[in-house]
Protein backbone atom coordinates (compact mmCIF):
# COMPACT_ATOMS: atom_id res chain seq x y z
CA UNK A 1 0.00 0.00 0.00
CA UNK A 2 1.43 3.39 -0.98
CA UNK A 3 2.09 6.08 1.62
CA UNK A 4 -0.70 8.27 0.17
CA UNK A 5 -3.23 5.47 0.31
CA UNK A 6 -2.20 4.58 3.86
CA UNK A 7 -2.59 8.21 5.01
CA UNK A 8 -6.03 8.44 3.42
CA UNK A 9 -7.10 5.26 5.21
CA UNK A 10 -5.92 6.60 8.58
CA UNK A 11 -7.74 9.91 8.10
CA UNK A 12 -10.92 8.08 7.18
CA UNK A 13 -10.66 5.90 10.27
CA UNK A 14 -10.13 8.90 12.56
CA UNK A 15 -13.09 10.77 11.08
CA UNK A 16 -15.28 7.70 11.46
CA UNK A 17 -14.59 7.55 15.20
CA UNK A 18 -15.18 11.26 15.64
CA UNK A 19 -11.76 11.77 17.26
CA UNK A 20 -9.31 14.30 15.94
CA UNK A 21 -5.72 13.57 16.89
CA UNK A 22 -3.37 16.52 17.01
CA UNK A 23 0.16 17.00 18.07
CA UNK A 24 -0.98 18.22 21.55
CA UNK A 25 -3.87 17.14 23.79
CA UNK A 26 -6.45 19.83 24.63
CA UNK A 27 -7.32 20.01 28.35
CA UNK A 28 -10.73 21.22 29.55
CA UNK A 29 -10.71 24.97 30.01
CA UNK A 30 -10.21 26.10 33.59
CA UNK A 31 -13.27 27.89 35.04
CA UNK A 32 -12.98 31.64 35.42
CA UNK A 33 -12.10 32.22 39.07
CA UNK A 34 -13.15 35.86 38.86
CA UNK A 35 -16.82 34.91 38.39
CA UNK A 36 -19.18 33.76 41.14
CA UNK A 37 -20.71 30.41 40.15
CA UNK A 38 -22.25 27.23 41.50
CA UNK A 39 -19.60 24.52 41.64
CA UNK A 40 -21.87 21.68 42.76
CA UNK A 41 -25.40 20.95 43.96
CA UNK A 42 -26.89 18.37 46.29
CA UNK A 43 -30.11 17.90 48.23
CA UNK A 44 -30.26 18.28 52.01
CA UNK A 45 -33.61 17.77 53.75
CA UNK A 46 -35.54 19.03 50.76
CA UNK A 47 -33.33 22.05 50.20
CA UNK A 48 -30.69 22.66 47.56
CA UNK A 49 -27.18 22.75 48.93
CA UNK A 50 -24.98 24.87 46.72
CA UNK A 51 -21.23 25.01 46.77
CA UNK A 52 -20.66 28.53 45.52
CA UNK A 53 -17.31 29.73 44.26
CA UNK A 54 -16.60 33.13 45.82
CA UNK A 55 -13.99 35.11 43.88
CA UNK A 56 -13.45 37.51 46.77
CA UNK A 57 -12.71 34.66 49.22
CA UNK A 58 -11.01 32.42 46.69
CA UNK A 59 -12.86 29.33 47.93
CA UNK A 60 -16.19 27.53 47.88
CA UNK A 61 -18.88 28.70 50.31
CA UNK A 62 -21.71 26.41 51.36
CA UNK A 63 -25.15 27.95 50.89
CA UNK A 64 -28.55 26.32 51.36
CA UNK A 65 -31.37 27.46 49.10
CA UNK A 66 -35.06 26.78 49.61
CA UNK A 67 -37.21 27.85 46.69
CA UNK A 68 -40.71 27.17 45.40
CA UNK A 69 -41.37 24.88 42.47
CA UNK A 70 -42.10 26.36 39.08
CA UNK A 71 -40.72 29.27 37.14
CA UNK A 72 -41.17 32.96 37.71
CA UNK A 73 -39.46 35.60 39.76
CA UNK A 74 -39.78 35.95 43.54
CA UNK A 75 -38.16 37.86 46.39
CA UNK A 76 -35.36 36.49 48.55
CA UNK A 77 -34.91 36.28 52.30
CA UNK A 78 -31.36 35.93 53.62
CA UNK A 79 -31.09 34.36 57.10
CA UNK A 80 -27.87 34.68 59.12
CA UNK A 81 -26.74 32.38 61.94
CA UNK A 82 -25.52 33.14 65.42
CA UNK A 83 -21.84 32.96 66.32
CA UNK A 84 -21.80 29.19 66.76
CA UNK A 85 -22.80 28.43 63.17
CA UNK A 86 -22.46 24.73 62.34
CA UNK A 87 -21.15 23.11 59.17
CA UNK A 88 -24.10 20.69 58.95
CA UNK A 89 -26.86 23.27 58.41
CA UNK A 90 -28.00 26.68 59.53
CA UNK A 91 -29.51 26.92 62.98
CA UNK A 92 -32.56 28.49 61.34
CA UNK A 93 -33.35 25.11 59.84
CA UNK A 94 -32.05 22.97 62.69
CA UNK A 95 -33.77 24.90 65.49
CA UNK A 96 -36.80 26.70 64.03
CA UNK A 97 -39.73 26.16 61.68
CA UNK A 98 -38.24 28.30 58.89
CA UNK A 99 -38.71 25.49 56.35
CA UNK A 100 -42.47 25.26 56.85
CA UNK A 101 -42.89 29.05 56.95
CA UNK A 102 -41.04 29.45 53.67
CA UNK A 103 -42.84 26.53 52.04
CA UNK A 104 -46.08 28.51 52.23
CA UNK A 105 -44.59 31.44 50.30
CA UNK A 106 -43.43 32.14 46.76
CA UNK A 107 -40.02 32.96 48.15
CA UNK A 108 -36.33 32.11 47.95
CA UNK A 109 -34.66 31.55 51.32
CA UNK A 110 -30.85 31.68 51.37
CA UNK A 111 -28.79 30.57 54.38
CA UNK A 112 -24.98 30.55 54.46
CA UNK A 113 -23.74 27.44 56.27
CA UNK A 114 -20.77 27.35 58.65
CA UNK A 115 -17.92 29.80 59.28
CA UNK A 116 -18.71 30.56 62.94
CA UNK A 117 -17.65 33.82 64.59
CA UNK A 118 -17.13 35.49 61.19
CA UNK A 119 -19.59 38.33 61.90
CA UNK A 120 -20.52 38.11 58.21
CA UNK A 121 -18.14 40.96 57.48
CA UNK A 122 -15.01 41.64 55.44
CA UNK A 123 -11.90 40.97 57.50
CA UNK A 124 -8.77 42.99 56.87
CA UNK A 125 -6.34 40.06 57.09
CA UNK A 126 -6.08 36.30 57.13
CA UNK A 127 -6.40 35.14 60.71
CA UNK A 128 -3.52 32.69 61.32
CA UNK A 129 -5.48 30.60 63.83
CA UNK A 130 -8.55 30.35 61.61
CA UNK A 131 -6.56 30.04 58.40
CA UNK A 132 -9.01 32.18 56.45
CA UNK A 133 -9.75 35.76 55.52
CA UNK A 134 -13.50 36.13 55.78
CA UNK A 135 -15.02 38.44 53.16
CA UNK A 136 -18.67 37.87 53.85
CA UNK A 137 -19.93 41.40 53.33
CA UNK A 138 -18.72 41.37 49.75
CA UNK A 139 -19.96 37.82 49.22
CA UNK A 140 -23.43 38.53 50.64
CA UNK A 141 -23.98 41.92 49.01
CA UNK A 142 -22.17 41.74 45.66
CA UNK A 143 -21.57 38.13 44.69
CA UNK A 144 -24.40 35.97 46.02
CA UNK A 145 -27.42 38.20 45.21
CA UNK A 146 -26.22 38.47 41.63
CA UNK A 147 -26.13 34.68 41.38
CA UNK A 148 -29.49 34.13 43.09
CA UNK A 149 -31.23 36.70 40.89
CA UNK A 150 -29.66 35.46 37.64
CA UNK A 151 -29.99 31.71 38.13
CA UNK A 152 -32.69 31.11 40.76
CA UNK A 153 -35.44 33.58 39.97
CA UNK A 154 -34.66 36.36 42.43
CA UNK A 155 -36.51 39.57 41.55
CA UNK A 156 -34.19 41.99 43.34
CA UNK A 157 -36.43 42.48 46.38
CA UNK A 158 -34.61 41.25 49.48
CA UNK A 159 -34.99 41.05 53.23
CA UNK A 160 -32.39 39.91 55.74
CA UNK A 161 -32.62 38.67 59.31
CA UNK A 162 -30.41 37.09 61.92
CA UNK A 163 -29.93 36.29 65.58
CA UNK A 164 -27.11 37.40 67.87
CA UNK A 165 -24.01 37.73 65.63
CA UNK A 166 -26.29 37.36 62.61
CA UNK A 167 -28.66 40.00 63.95
CA UNK A 168 -26.07 42.74 64.19
CA UNK A 169 -24.72 41.65 60.79
CA UNK A 170 -28.20 41.93 59.26
CA UNK A 171 -28.59 45.47 60.59
CA UNK A 172 -25.05 46.39 59.55
CA UNK A 173 -25.41 45.07 56.01
CA UNK A 174 -28.72 46.88 55.60
CA UNK A 175 -27.27 50.14 56.91
CA UNK A 176 -24.20 49.84 54.67
CA UNK A 177 -26.11 48.65 51.59
CA UNK A 178 -29.57 50.20 51.94
CA UNK A 179 -30.46 49.79 48.27
CA UNK A 180 -30.18 46.01 48.54
CA UNK A 181 -32.73 45.30 51.29
CA UNK A 182 -36.31 46.32 51.90
CA UNK A 183 -36.70 44.64 55.30
CA UNK A 184 -34.44 43.68 58.21
CA UNK A 185 -34.87 41.85 61.51
CA UNK A 186 -32.37 41.52 64.34
CA UNK A 187 -33.03 39.20 67.26
CA UNK A 188 -30.98 39.45 70.49
CA UNK A 189 -28.09 41.43 69.03
CA UNK A 190 -25.95 44.36 70.10
CA UNK A 191 -26.17 46.96 67.36
CA UNK A 192 -23.96 49.58 69.01
CA UNK A 193 -20.94 47.42 68.24
CA UNK A 194 -18.33 50.19 68.37
CA UNK A 195 -19.08 51.09 72.01
CA UNK A 196 -16.35 49.88 74.35
CA UNK A 197 -18.47 47.25 76.15
CA UNK A 198 -19.60 45.76 72.86
CA UNK A 199 -16.09 45.87 71.42
CA UNK A 200 -14.94 43.84 74.41
CA UNK A 201 -17.85 41.43 73.95
CA UNK A 202 -17.02 41.04 70.25
CA UNK A 203 -13.34 40.42 71.03
CA UNK A 204 -14.35 37.67 73.44
CA UNK A 205 -16.83 36.19 70.98
CA UNK A 206 -14.35 36.09 68.08
CA UNK A 207 -11.70 34.59 70.37
CA UNK A 208 -14.08 31.72 71.17
CA UNK A 209 -13.72 30.76 67.51
CA UNK A 210 -9.95 31.01 67.74
CA UNK A 211 -9.69 34.35 65.97
CA UNK A 212 -8.23 37.75 66.78
CA UNK A 213 -10.67 40.61 66.34
CA UNK A 214 -7.83 42.87 65.16
CA UNK A 215 -7.73 40.78 62.00
CA UNK A 216 -11.37 41.72 61.52
CA UNK A 217 -11.64 45.48 62.04
CA UNK A 218 -8.35 46.31 63.70
CA UNK A 219 -7.74 47.72 67.21
CA UNK A 220 -10.62 49.35 69.02
CA UNK A 221 -9.44 52.80 67.91
CA UNK A 222 -9.70 51.87 64.22
CA UNK A 223 -12.42 53.75 62.27
CA UNK A 224 -13.65 50.44 60.82
CA UNK A 225 -15.50 49.73 64.06
CA UNK A 226 -17.58 52.87 63.70
CA UNK A 227 -18.01 52.27 59.99
CA UNK A 228 -19.74 48.95 60.79
CA UNK A 229 -21.94 50.18 63.65
CA UNK A 230 -25.65 50.18 62.69
CA UNK A 231 -26.39 52.39 65.70
CA UNK A 232 -24.20 55.11 64.18
CA UNK A 233 -25.49 54.36 60.66
CA UNK A 234 -29.13 54.27 61.76
CA UNK A 235 -30.14 57.08 59.38
CA UNK A 236 -29.47 54.71 56.50
CA UNK A 237 -32.30 52.46 57.75
CA UNK A 238 -34.92 55.03 56.83
CA UNK A 239 -37.57 53.56 54.57
CA UNK A 240 -36.89 49.97 55.63
CA UNK A 241 -39.23 47.63 57.47
CA UNK A 242 -37.37 47.13 60.78
CA UNK A 243 -38.03 44.54 63.48
CA UNK A 244 -35.87 44.08 66.57
CA UNK A 245 -36.31 42.01 69.71
CA UNK A 246 -34.67 40.81 72.89
CA UNK A 247 -35.47 39.13 76.17
CA UNK A 248 -34.23 40.63 79.42
CA UNK A 249 -32.26 37.64 80.70
CA UNK A 250 -34.93 36.32 83.07
CA UNK A 251 -35.27 32.56 82.42
CA UNK A 252 -38.58 31.78 80.75
CA UNK A 253 -40.49 28.99 79.03
CA UNK A 254 -37.51 27.66 77.06
CA UNK A 255 -35.22 27.46 80.09
CA UNK A 256 -34.97 24.41 82.33
CA UNK A 257 -32.87 25.46 85.29
CA UNK A 258 -32.54 21.86 86.45
CA UNK A 259 -31.72 20.11 83.18
CA UNK A 260 -29.86 22.83 81.23
CA UNK A 261 -26.08 23.11 81.70
CA UNK A 262 -25.36 25.78 84.30
CA UNK A 263 -22.71 27.56 82.21
CA UNK A 264 -25.05 27.67 79.21
CA UNK A 265 -27.82 29.19 81.31
CA UNK A 266 -25.45 31.73 82.87
CA UNK A 267 -24.07 32.84 79.49
CA UNK A 268 -27.61 33.05 78.13
CA UNK A 269 -28.72 35.27 81.00
CA UNK A 270 -25.74 37.62 80.79
CA UNK A 271 -25.83 37.76 76.99
CA UNK A 272 -29.52 38.59 76.85
CA UNK A 273 -29.26 41.29 79.51
CA UNK A 274 -26.71 42.93 77.22
CA UNK A 275 -28.84 42.61 74.09
CA UNK A 276 -31.86 44.00 75.96
CA UNK A 277 -29.92 47.22 76.64
CA UNK A 278 -28.51 47.29 73.09
CA UNK A 279 -31.92 46.86 71.49
CA UNK A 280 -33.26 49.64 73.67
CA UNK A 281 -30.40 51.90 72.58
CA UNK A 282 -30.96 51.53 68.85
CA UNK A 283 -34.72 51.81 69.35
CA UNK A 284 -34.17 55.16 71.04
CA UNK A 285 -31.86 56.23 68.23
CA UNK A 286 -34.43 55.36 65.56
CA UNK A 287 -37.07 57.26 67.52
CA UNK A 288 -34.79 60.32 67.62
CA UNK A 289 -34.46 60.08 63.85
CA UNK A 290 -38.25 59.63 63.39
CA UNK A 291 -37.68 56.31 61.62
CA UNK A 292 -40.55 53.82 62.05
CA UNK A 293 -39.66 50.45 63.55
CA UNK A 294 -41.06 47.63 65.65
CA UNK A 295 -39.32 46.46 68.81
CA UNK A 296 -40.36 43.58 71.04
CA UNK A 297 -38.62 43.80 74.43
CA UNK A 298 -39.87 40.73 76.25
CA UNK A 299 -40.19 40.42 80.01
CA UNK A 300 -38.49 37.01 79.99
CA UNK A 301 -36.03 35.11 77.82
CA UNK A 302 -32.35 34.27 77.56
CA UNK A 303 -29.97 33.97 74.62
CA UNK A 304 -31.50 30.81 73.19
CA UNK A 305 -32.95 29.43 69.95
CA UNK A 306 -36.43 28.77 71.35
CA UNK A 307 -37.00 32.48 71.79
CA UNK A 308 -35.60 33.26 68.34
CA UNK A 309 -37.99 30.75 66.82
CA UNK A 310 -40.86 32.65 68.39
CA UNK A 311 -39.47 35.96 67.16
CA UNK A 312 -39.11 34.62 63.63
CA UNK A 313 -42.80 33.68 63.66
CA UNK A 314 -43.81 37.05 65.11
CA UNK A 315 -41.77 39.05 62.59
CA UNK A 316 -42.53 36.83 59.59
CA UNK A 317 -45.57 38.79 58.33
CA UNK A 318 -43.60 42.05 58.51
CA UNK A 319 -40.66 40.56 56.61
CA UNK A 320 -43.00 39.20 53.97
CA UNK A 321 -44.76 42.56 53.58
CA UNK A 322 -41.42 44.28 53.12
CA UNK A 323 -40.72 42.21 50.01
CA UNK A 324 -44.21 42.35 48.56
CA UNK A 325 -45.69 39.05 49.74
CA UNK A 326 -48.52 40.47 51.89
Amino acid sequence: MSGRVLLSALVAAVMATGVLVTGTSSAQAEPDKTVVRVVSKSTVKGRERLKVWSPIMGREITVDLQRPSGDGERPTLYMLDGAEAHDEESGWYAMTNLQSLAAAEKLNVVTPVGDPHSYYTDWRAVDPAIGKKYMYETFLTRELPKLIDAEYGGNGRNAIAGASMGGVAALTLTARHPALYQGVAGYSDCANISSLPNQMLTRWDVSRGGGNVENMWGPFSDPEWRAHDPYLLAANLRGKTIYMSSGNGVPGKYNNLIADPVDETFRGIIGEIGTWFCTGQISNRLSQLSIPFTTNLRTTGTHKWGYWRDELNTSWPMLMRSIGLR
